[in-house]
C-alpha cells in the first residue's frame, strides 16, 4: 500500500494545501486522514475527495489502539495523513506528527518555505532531521518558490548536504488560483479544487512521492478497545451544519453498539422521534450570529428535544452543551440545564485537557458558563491538576465543553449514552 504524513515546521505552511491537491488527485483511491483532534480539516478532506477522514490522535488513544485504527481504515490504495502545526508539536502529548508517522511506520513528506532563502532551508532540514534521529522524514517540498532556478538552487544544496532526502518538487508563491478563497480553499466549488489542485502539483514528482510512500500494511492486528455490548435502543444524532462536530469513527462506532442510529438535522426543524431512547448533540457553533440564525425558529426540534429530555438521556459536546442551557448571552437556547453562558472575546480553553473523572479529550472554545459552581467535573490542562468545572447535569441530560473520542473511553460510553 501507500502512505504518506504531509507536515511542515510550523502552522500557515501550506499543509491542508497541498494535502486538498493530493486528495483531488486520488480522490477514487484515497482515505485522508488527521493527525490531531481538529473537526475543521476533517471536513475539507471528505469535501475535496468524497471519503470521510479519520482522526489519529495518541493523546486519546494509545500505541495499539492507534495503530488499529489506522489499519481498520487504510482499506484504499493510497492514505494520506495531514499534520498539525510543526512536525515536532504535540511531542509533549506524544501526538504529533513525528509521533504519529514513526508509530505507524509511515513516511514524512516536509513543506519547506523557501521564500527570502536558499542555503538557510537546508539548514533549517538538518535541525528537523537531527532532533530526533528516529524521525520518518524522506522528502522535501519546497514552498513559496519564486522561479525554477530559484527551486534548483535549494534542490542543490539539500541533495548535496544529504544523501536520504528526495527533493520532490516545488510550490510557486502566489498560486493564482488560490488569490481569491478564504485561507486558500473555497470548498464551495470543485471547479476551484481542481484548478488549486492542478497548479499545485504542476512541479511535483508524483512518482517519486509515490516511490516513497510505498509501505507494507500490518496484518491481523487484534482489536484492542473494551467491548461494548450491543445495546437494543435507538440513538438520534444531531448532525448538522451547526452541531457539524463528529469524528467519523465516533458516528461508526455508535452504529456498531446501538441497533438503531438516526441523523436529525436542527437546522431543518426536524424533530426528534418519540421512539427514541437517546439523543447525543454535538460539537459545533450555536452562539455566532450566523448559526443561532439557523435554529432560533427551530420550534418543533426544540420541542421534541425538551419533552425527550423530561424522562430520557442526552449526552452533549460543546455547542450541544451550550444549546441545552438556557442562553447564551441574549440568545435564548432550550432551556433544559439550569446554567447559562456568555460569549468572550478570546478562547476559554484550548487544547488536550484531564478530566476531575478521569476521561482525556480536547476543548477549544469562547464561551464560558457565568456560573461555573452548578457545574462539575474539572477540566485542567495536567493530570489531578486544578481546573474549573467543565460539565453540567440535570437528571438524564449531560452537556460538557469535553470532546472525546468513543471507541477508546467505554467509562464515559457507559456513564453517559448507555441506558
Amino acid at each position: 500500500m501507500k502512505a504518506i504524513c504531509i507536515s511542515a515546521t510550523a502552522s500557515n505552511q501550506g499543509k491542508t494545501v497541498l494535502t486538498t491537491a493530493l486528495l483531488y488527485h486520488y480522490r477514487d483511491s484515497i482515505q485522508p486522514f488527521k493527525i490531531g483532534p481538529d473537526y475543521i480539516d476533517p471536513q475539507f478532506h471528505k469535501i475535496v475527495c468524497g471519503t470521510p477522514s479519520i482522526n489519529l490522535d495518541r493523546f486519546m488513544m494509545n500505541k495499539k489502539q492507534l495503530s488499529w485504527l489506522f489499519n481498520h481504515y487504510s482499506k484504499k490504495e493510497v492514505s494520506i495523513c495531514e499534520g498539525v502545526m510543526g512536525f515536532y508539536d504535540g511531542s509533549d502529548k506524544k501526538s504529533s506528527a513525528y509521533d504519529i508517522s514513526k508509530l505507524l511506520k509511515i513516511p514524512t513528506i516536509i513543506l519547506l518555505d523557501g521564500s527570502g532563502s536558499y542555503i538557510t532551508v537546508s539548514a533549517l532540514l538538518k535541525g528537523l532531521k537531527t532532533y530526533k534521529k528516529d524521525n520518518t522524514i524522506k522528502g522535501v517540498v519546497l514552498n513559496k518558490i519564486a522561479s525554477q532556478s530559484h527551486y534548483l538552487l535549494i534542490k542543490n544544496i539539500i541533495e548535496k548536504d544529504f544523501d536520504n532526502i528526495k527533493v520532490i518538487g516545488w510550490i510557486k508563491k502566489d498560486i493564482e488560483a488560490l488569490s481569491d478563497t478564504h485561507l486558500g480553499l473555497d470548498l464551495n466549488d470543485l471547479s476551484k479544487i481542481e484548478a488549486i489542485s492542478k497548479e499545485v502539483l504542476i512541479n511535483i514528482d508524483i512518482k517519486s512521492l509515490e516511490k516513497i510512500s510505498t509501505i507494507s500494511k500490518q496484518e491481523n492486528i487484534e482489536y484492542p478497545f473494551k467491548k461494548v455490548k450491543k445495546q437494543k435502543a435507538k440513538l438520534a444524532i444531531v448532525n448538522d451544519s451547526n452541531f457539524s462536530f463528529l469524528y467519523h469513527d465516533n458516528l461508526n462506532f455508535l452504529k456498531e453498539i446501538f441497533s438503531d442510529v438516526i441523523i436529525i438535522d436542527s437546522t431543518n426543524d426536524e424533530e426528534i422521534p418519540k421512539d427514541t431512547d437517546i439523543v447525543y448533540i454535538c460539537g459545533g457553533y450555536v452562539e455566532t450570529n450566523k448559526a443561532y440564525e439557523k435554529i432560533k425558529t427551530s420550534k418543533n426540534f426544540k420541542k421534541s428535544l425538551i419533552k425527550h429530555a423530561k424522562t430520557k438521556r442526552v449526552y452533549g459536546e460543546c455547542a450541544g452543551l451550550l444549546y441545552l442551557g438556557q442562553s447564551v448571552d441574549e440568545k435564548q437556547m432550550s432551556g433544559i440545564l439550569d446554567i447559562s453562558f456568555s460569549k468572550e472575546n478570546r478562547f476559554q480553553r484550548m487544547g488536550y485537557y484531564y478530566s476531575e473523572s478521569g476521561l482525556k479529550g480536547h476543548a477549544f472554545h469562547y464561551t464560558k458558563a457565568k456560573n461555573p459552581e452548578n457545574g462539575f467535573d474539572k477540566l485542567s490542562k495536567i493530570k489531578e491538576g486544578d481546573g474549573i468545572n467543565g460539565s453540567f447535569q440535570k437528571n438524564k441530560v449531560y452537556g460538557t465543553y469535553l470532546h472525546s473520542m468513543f471507541r477508546g473511553n467505554k467509562k464515559l460510553i457507559m456513564s453517559r449514552l448507555i441506558l
